[in-house]
């Protein structure tokens, strides 16, 4: 009897919890299931060209606590209008139709499970999606592994920042990854005690930022720790349409930059700018990434056994599930108004620009 046979790729941005993913799956299809796994080199490149390696219980022993991803990753995206035109999307069904595979698990974010969703119904694939992102921000599920250890990164780097803020009297901005949405910023941002927090979500005004800032300085308080999501926008750019909000930011090198020098202005008190940048999705997975990796992992072997395919592993009221793919694909989950956390900062005192 033919063994069932797995692909697995990741694509888009690295972070921490790959690994430990595409352990837990492979040891789950083996030592439960007795199936074979494959991983594809370089996200969806692999698996257009066929570049690829067996993937055995051994070849994943000692990968829990290791960051990036041992298959590689890279943006391509068959169902570009460059895909689209040089057949990408049949290059890549001719493929998984000649390695025999039962089913494809793509590891990625937003775009990941757009192109997932795309390969089952248009090339009548068998997929599921595990989600991935430092961003938090798949729709669909309340939680994505490589948030957490993005989270710790951030905070120890805030942690760090205010004893500078606090021996020189500054103004400390930590500007943190987040171009759509605010989780991380936000989530960081009250763990580091941050006093004023902005994310795409909530515009701000320089204006509401400086009188908090007075009001602290006027308290005795003679620093403040602004943290800063890089998509954070003001009331201004928040009435643009899209075009003229990219001609507007075009040439900008940084909206952390922009943000220290509208509070030094506002203000006359002294700021200066940390760009946390890669750092914040590189190195070892934390203890709660390991944990939900490997639990979604082994969840999307049981689902391959099952045969639910088009669907993504989810977190939904602290339980794993899964989710039609539809429901995720081209959506983004942004932290809302009601947010707990959010809710939390107001009741302290924490400033979010509006």
């Amino acid at each position: 009897m033919k063994k069932q046979r797995i692909g697995i790729l990741t694509a888009g941005g690295d972070c921490p919890g790959l690994n430990s993913t595409i352990r837990a799956i492979v040891k789950t299809a083996r030592e439960k299931y007795n199936m074979e796994t494959i991983g594809f080199m370089h996200g969806y490149q692999g698996i257009l060209t066929g570049e690829y390696r067996e993937l055995t219980s051994s070849r994943v022993s000692g990968i829990l606590t290791k960051g990036g991803t041992i298959l590689g990753t890279s943006r391509e995206k068959p169902f570009s209008d460059e895909g689209i035109k040089a057949g990408h999307p049949e290059k890549i069904k001719q493929v998984y139709d000649d390695l025999e595979l039962d089913c494809l698990l793509t590891l990625g974010g937003n775009g990941t499970q757009k192109t997932a969703h795309k390969l089952s119904v248009q090339q009548d694939m068998s997929v599921i999606g595990l989600p991935k992102t430092i961003d938090n921000d798949i729709y669909g599920t309340e939680i994505c592994f490589g948030f957490y250890s993005a989270v710790d990164i951030a905070t120890e780097a805030i942690d760090r920042i205010h004893t500078t803020a606090h021996s020189h009297n500054r103004i400390m901005v930590v500007e943190i990854m987040g171009h759509h949405t605010g989780w991380l910023a936000l989530y960081s941002g009250v763990a580091g005690g941050g006093d004023v927090i902005l994310i795409p979500e909530i515009p701000y005004d320089v204006d509401v930022i400086a009188k908090s800032i007075e009001k602290r300085s006027q308290a005795g308080k003679e620093f403040s720790i602004v943290a800063v999501a890089e998509g954070a926008l003001s009331l201004e750019e928040a009435a643009l349409s899209k075009k003229e909000f990219k001609e507007k930011r075009s040439g900008e090198t940084s909206i952390g930059y922009r943000i220290a020098k509208e509070i030094e202005v506002a203000t006359g008190l002294e700021s200066r700018l940390t760009v946390l940048g890669y750092v914040q999705r590189g190195g070892s997975p934390s203890p709660q990434d390991r944990i939900l990796s490997t639990k979604m992992g082994a969840f999307a072997v049981d689902m391959v056994k099952n045969k639910e395919y088009g669907r993504m592993v989810a977190m939904r009221n602290g339980k794993i599930v899964s989710l039609d793919l539809e429901e995720v694909a081209g959506k983004i989950r942004y932290v809302p108004q009601d947010d707990p956390i959010l809710k939390a900062g107001r009741n302290i005192g924490t400033c979010f620009g509006d």
